[in-house]
């Protein structure tokens, strides 16, 4: 086991009229505090989704753990090759390597906190990425030119396409 030290000298405060916001309904990405921010401890976004909306398709990090904490309503989350379903303060934090996905359970809206874990990941950028797609100022192909960059990698997943298909 290695450690790893984050090196930051000041609190991280992003207050809530202050956070960057990329995407709308039925996705919606607030921007809180990027690996660049937290000396490289975590990066961490809220995502708001809209009954039954897709948040992530399935993917894994190589070198990073994902934390998924439903501040409200209800949330599939893929862990491997099992989906679970998450209500109000459930907490689910995939390890690095494993596939993963998440989205709302139809018929409900989700609203989660969103954290990737030691070493965080510069996401922010990931982030406007997607938005740039959705404005049809990207292609989603282009998703596989940045796989490596932000550790993101793509996989499709039978137990999620059961569910989210």
């Amino acid at each position: 086991m290695s450690l790893f030290v984050p090196k930051f000298d000041e609190s991280v405060v992003v207050r809530e009229a202050e956070a960057e916001v990329v995407g709308r309904a039925p996705t919606t990405v607030r921007l809180l505090a990027d690996s660049s921010s937290t000396g490289g401890a975590l990066s961490t976004q809220r995502v708001t989704l809209t009954a039954g909306a897709d948040g992530a398709k399935p993917h894994w990090h190589d070198n990073s753990a994902e934390m998924f904490f439903l501040l409200d309503g209800a949330a599939d989350v893929l862990s491997g090759d099992e989906v679970l379903t998450a209500g109000p303060g459930d907490l689910i934090v995939v390890p690095p390597g494993k596939p993963h996905a998440f989205a709302a359970v139809p018929g409900a809206d989700a609203d989660l906190l969103i954290v990737v874990l030691t070493p965080g990941v510069e996401r922010f950028e990931y982030f406007r990425h997607l938005q740039r797609i959705a404005l049809g100022e990207a292609t989603r192909e282009s998703l596989l030119e940045v796989q490596e960059l932000y550790d993101n990698h793509f996989l499709s997943s039978a137990a999620w396409d059961a569910r989210h298909g």
